[in-house]
């Protein structure tokens, strides 16, 4: 997986001294294909990437704030004076957040697996009631959500699968916002197997919350094979807000997913990304459980 090299500059550090008070030695945290973080201490310090609005984060982050209220889990972003969580500098939207100690969660591990299925069931009765208005910018994943063939995956045009999620959200009219990236490696969980943290809501938004538990039991599965049963039994257990789907539901949401992948994909290699042989095999292989999965 390829994460950015955003530096954080001298300009950077000293809004952030202004700003939120946090000075002192950084250090890069893993991860970020968008964004980086560095940690100061008990804070970290976000950099988005060039040409985001600081309207469009400081959305993402009021869910953050919505969910923070009633999931202890739920990492949400440091206000500055006047309530504001974004600033701009150089272009980028910086945020501040409170450092979590914990590392990414082994899906391969049964009880990890459970306790993240267990985590997206709460956390989507904690987002139930947010109401937030129109998101800013559409998130990269809504393309091609409500039957509307995406431009940018041509390539894997399946006008059954436009006719079938458009159908889908019709009869499952449900809403509410979604963490939109829910993946091991933006939850963290400590040496006991307790997850204790879901970070990074760049990627929120209002949607069908089954379209999210299918993807997530895709990514906390086997990820070559189909979403995983053991998850969704999980979530349902723990009273999460999607409704039961047959398995067919569940391959078509996840279809879903793997066509945004490809376009997500081949935008990074067009802006210049070079994937190494490891990330293009598992390009291939997603793209080839697209075409499995199809009905």
């Amino acid at each position: 997986m390829i994460y950015v090299k955003t530096p954080l500059t001298r300009e950077i550090r000293e809004a952030v001294a202004l700003t939120w008070g946090v000075t002192g030695e950084s250090e890069r945290l893993h991860g970020g294909e968008e964004s980086a973080a560095y940690r100061f201490d008990g804070h970290v310090i976000r950099v988005g990437p060039a040409g985001r609005a600081a309207a469009e984060s400081e959305w993402c982050h009021a869910i953050a704030r919505h969910a923070a209220a009633g999931l202890l889990e739920a990492v949400a972003p440091l206000p500055a004076a006047g309530g504001m969580t974004v600033i701009v500098v150089d272009g980028r939207p910086i945020s501040c957040w409170p450092y979590v100690e914990g590392s990414w969660p082994d899906s391969d591990i049964p009880a990890q697996r459970e306790a993240g299925a267990r985590l997206l069931a709460r956390l989507h009765r904690s987002l139930a009631d947010c109401c937030p208005g129109p998101r800013p910018v559409p998130a990269f994943q809504e393309s091609g959500l409500y039957g509307d063939p995406p431009q940018d995956a041509t390539e894997l045009d399946d006008p059954d699968l436009d006719r079938w999620l458009a159908a889908f959200h019709a009869a499952y009219p449900v809403r509410h916002p979604l963490h939109g990236d829910y993946y091991t490696g933006n939850t963290l969980a400590r040496d006991d197997g307790r997850i204790v943290a879901v970070l990074d809501w760049d990627e929120t938004f209002v949607g069908a919350p089954e379209l999210e538990l299918a993807a997530a039991a895709l990514e906390w599965g086997d990820d070559l094979a189909g979403p995983s049963e053991e998850f969704v039994a999980a979530y349902h257990e723990e009273g999460g807000t999607a409704a039961r789907l047959d398995e067919e539901s569940l391959a078509q949401l996840v279809r879903h997913k793997l066509r945004r992948e490809y376009a997500y994909f081949h935008k990074a290699v067009h802006s210049g990304v070079t994937h190494d042989e490891a990330d293009v095999e598992y390009h291939r292989a997603r793209v080839e459980l697209f075409h499995r999965l199809r009905p």
